[in-house]
């Protein structure tokens, strides 16, 4: 059977791969450390767990509006009002089965064949696939560790030709945990109002995960905000990764355009989670909080440990729970039996001889570096660490 030419379009995650490739190993009773999913270790709260059974037992079992209950796109509202000092409307919120549905809709709702979208590196795996998806071009923009893994006003700018359609971008970025400040976004927001036609897709779902002060939003500055496209959702900030949902918030004609899209997909998301982050969004953020604590004192750990393997390069992530260092250094060396040549090489040299598993940067369009997870317990991060120190230090 011929199968869709729309699969050889895009490629599996790699995020996803290395995590089963872990799942293989250990099911042959290798202990493998994983610092490869983007998944807190942490359980969801438990006045979030008591909202969800409090609506099983009031029988919420139906299905659901295609953009969510009236009550939860009001929760949003709130919460995007209390932390972000933005306002919007319940018809300006879509949510879905995940923040990535909720990008895959919008990217859907923006881009035709032949557009062009701006991401700069390195970027969330799916982001370039989804576009892909669609039929655009991805543009990238090049960073590096030495600028903090920050697109410049000028290099968007230089980036932008009458084909742009979208910029899409993260902050708190996964994966190399550069944060947007307020001054770094004005001077995007001056660029985007020479072009008008360009929409800003911006991925926040790291926001309470940030370690360096508050978070700012692309969609505070008035004049764009019609024009910006919020993506957030719960995995990572209530530890709800198995909930799936997440949200859009959006001009009305964009979010009625995802909604249109989301009905023939799926419909509505979950009607239990639904009820769940109506407490998780206007409920006790001291769990969220507490979380944010654990995981700045595992940076710091880890910050540590990777400065004692020698010809990493690391940047120190100010928001999400990754570091990303570039790893070229170790290109080129070998243990006598194999030889780095790139960063997926490295990867699987760490994961067959370290059993600790990452995933490769070239995923995240930056073939020098490999991105190692902190969402791990302070025990495992350190024995993973060692594990990898003693691997590498085998390669001459």
């Amino acid at each position: 059977m011929e199968l869709s030419s729309l699969l050889n379009r895009f490629n599996e995650p790699e995020t996803l791969k290395m995590a089963k490739l872990g799942r293989e190993l250990r099911a042959k009773g290798i202990d493998v450390i994983d610092l490869s999913l983007g998944e807190p270790d942490f359980d969801t709260p438990q006045h979030i767990k008591d909202a969800a059974i409090k609506a099983i037992n009031d029988n919420w079992s139906h299905y659901t509006p295609v953009p969510g209950f009236l009550d939860l796109r009001e929760a949003v509202c709130t919460k995007l009002k209390r932390d972000n000092n933005l306002d919007y409307a319940p018809e300006n919120i879509v949510t879905s089965t995940g923040a990535k549905q909720s990008l895959a809709n919008a990217i859907l709702a923006l881009v035709d064949e032949g557009d062009e979208v701006i991401i700069p590196t390195p970027y969330w795996v799916t982001y370039s696939e989804l576009v892909k998806i669609a039929r655009g071009k991805v543009v990238e923009i090049r960073t590096s560790v030495e600028n903090h893994f920050k697109a410049t006003a000028a290099e968007v700018e230089a980036a932008i030709t009458p084909r742009t359609k979208v910029f899409m971008f993260s902050s708190p970025c996964n994966p190399s945990g550069a944060v947007y400040n307020k001054a770094e976004l004005e001077s995007l927001a001056a660029v985007f109002r020479k072009y008008p036609n360009i929409a800003i897709i911006s991925d926040e779902i790291y926001e309470y995960i940030n370690f360096v002060g508050k978070h700012e939003s692309i969609a505070q500055f008035e004049d764009l905000k019609d024009r910006v496209v919020l993506i957030n959702g719960l995995s990572k900030g209530f530890a709800m990764t198995g909930w799936r949902l997440g949200y859009i918030a959006a001009s009305a004609q964009i979010a009625k355009a995802c909604e249109k899209l989301q009905g023939q997909f799926t419909s509505g998301t979950n009607s239990i989670t639904q009820k769940a982050a109506v407490a998780a969004l206007t409920g006790d953020l001291r769990p969220s909080m507490e979380m944010t604590e654990e995981f700045t004192r595992r940076r710091a750990r880890t910050l540590q440990l990777v400065s004692e393997i020698p010809g990493f390069k690391c940047f120190e992530p100010e928001g999400a729970f990754y570091v990303f260092p570039d790893v070229s250094a170790y290109y080129g060396k070998s243990d006598g039996t194999n030889t780095i040549q790139n960063a997926a090489d490295l990867s699987m040299y760490i994961l067959n001889n370290a059993h600790v598993s990452s995933v490769m940067g070239d995923a995240f369009g930056e073939p020098k570096c490999v991105r190692f997870s902190f969402a791990n317990s302070m025990g495992n991060i350190e024995k993973a660490w060692g594990r990898i120190k003693e691997a590498l230090a085998k390669l001459k």
